[in-house]
């Protein structure tokens, strides 16, 4: 073989490495069906986020987005499948809160690096928690509810929906800002818990704002403070619980696209394009908006710049309130 040929054979197979590498790669993808790893039930905010998402990107991207919930130790069970899982674009993971800000800080053996283990694609949707109380509790806002717990120590108790929850961290780090103090008693769920702050039974909580705010504007129970920096568009009237003289409290429930670690960067870089639009549609936000917070999608490094704050703060808290849990 002659060297002028040998030559053009190298250019060429360098040619087509680089179409398998570079933007080539991200024109193919994706040539089957990619799954959307949910890690908590049907009907939460990370899956009805995943199924919004997923149906715009089948119409722009030509395949479908299959959602998947797998349950499972508050998130540790499909956040570990999604860090195991190939890196090659067909598996994500809508994660939240709990699967990726609060497990990391609250179990002593998760089987997954929450920040390491993932690649950032976009922070999708983020609304805040609220405080609410019994109507039974002669408390009308935050800080009447912070001096009658200093008040009156020991002597209150305070719900969530399970422990480890952002739910019963968000009180945890209410406590470790303010000092007060109360009994945690988890329940299974929202529902019930809220059943019990209804009749009385728990002076208050912290919830998501879609099972509270039926019974808000019902007035069966006492809103108190939205827990992001922000007011509630959906309950404009409530202040936060900075504005309530608990400074710089904030925490949000959120949830956000990642992929496995070393997915190639040009999936990455059209799959986040993709998800910039499906955000901007009004079908979408308008969808969301009944969480009560609002689109974010931002960028990979924005992402996870977001994602390591809230790891670290749930860190803080976890360690001064002494909770830990073991990955079963």
């Amino acid at each position: 073989m002659k060297l002028w040929d040998w030559g053009c054979r190298l250019l060429r197979a360098a040619a087509a490495t680089l179409a398998l590498t570079g933007p080539g790669l991200a024109q193919a993808w994706p040539e089957r069906p990619v799954t959307i790893i949910v890690p908590s039930a049907p009907g939460d905010g990370s899956d009805i986020a995943a199924r919004l998402i997923g149906e715009k990107l089948r119409h722009a991207l030509g395949q479908g987005f299959v959602v998947e919930n797998r349950l499972g130790a508050g998130g540790v069970v499909g956040s570990t499948a999604a860090a195991k899982a190939a890196p090659d674009g067909y598996t994500f993971i809508m994660a939240n809160a709990g699967s990726h800000g609060i497990n990391p800080a609250i179990y002593v053996n998760i089987p997954y690096d929450a920040l390491n283990d993932f690649t950032p694609v976009s922070l999708i949707y983020r609304s805040p928690n609220i405080f609410v109380a019994s109507p039974k509790l002669p408390v009308a806002n935050m800080k009447e509810l912070v001096a009658y717990a200093k008040a009156n120590p020991g002597k209150l108790s305070f719900a969530s929906g399970g422990a480890g929850s952002s739910a019963h961290m968000s009180s945890e780090y209410l406590k470790m800002l303010t000092g007060i103090e109360a009994t945690h008693v988890p329940y299974r769920g929202a529902g019930p818990a809220l059943n019990d702050i209804v009749s009385g039974q728990v002076e208050f909580m912290a919830v998501n704002l879609p099972p509270a705010i039926g019974l808000v504007k019902g007035g069966q129970i006492k809103p108190l403070a939205v827990t992001t920096m922000k007011r509630a568009p959906a309950l404009p009237d409530v202040p936060t619980v900075d504005e309530s003289g608990v400074k710089g409290f904030e925490t949000v429930a959120w949830f956000g696209l990642l992929g496995p670690k070393g997915v190639p960067q040009p999936i990455i870089d059209r799959l986040h394009a993709e998800v910039v639009k499906a955000c901007a549609d009004k079908e979408v936000q308008e969808k969301l908006a009944v969480l009560g917070g609002e689109t974010v999608c931002n960028s990979p490094a924005e992402f996870r710049d977001f994602l390591a704050a809230d790891i670290a703060r749930w860190k803080d808290v976890a360690a001064k309130a002494s909770i830990k849990i073991e990955a079963q």
